[in-house]
């Protein structure tokens, strides 16, 4: 549900909904290609505006940027992420990670207050790991 400070649409609602519906760490142009169909006066721009107000009210978050697009992601939890370096498939990493006792040390240092974090392994992942030419294999 949307939060009640918001003026409701459907289409901001299908934004939102598009978002939770999918493990995917979808791009503002995975949603538009999915929504659409059934919103055929959806622009990219909307999609974009929503996506950041959703960011804003702590929604969704965002991954960063992979393979020139940012994605983002429905689950807020804080949790860290694989990102494959080759087809660009962003994993959630059920692993218990935090820095908050380094939040301290952090802001000593920069002088600034830290608000959250985001850690991101970047790879290969299985599939791209399984059907990878090794150079010894390409002698056979």
């Amino acid at each position: 549900m949307l939060h009640n400070s918001r003026k409701y649409s459907k289409k901001r609602e299908a934004i939102l909904e598009a978002m939770r519906s999918t493990k995917e760490h979808p791009s503002a142009e995975w949603i538009y290609s999915r929504l659409k169909t059934d919103f055929p006066d959806l622009s990219l721009g909307t999609v974009y505006r929503n996506l950041a107000l959703f960011r804003e009210s702590g929604d969704i978050v965002s991954v960063g940027t992979v393979a020139g697009q940012e994605r983002f992601d429905s689950d807020v939890r804080p949790h860290p992420h694989f990102i494959c370096t080759c087809c660009h498939r962003v994993i959630d990493l059920d692993l218990a990670f935090s820095a908050v006792e380094r939040y301290p040390d952090i802001e000593r240092a920069t002088g600034g207050k830290v608000s959250g974090e985001c850690l991101s392994f970047t790879g290969l992942c299985e599939n791209c790991l399984k059907t990878r030419v090794r150079p010894d294999d390409s002698n056979n």
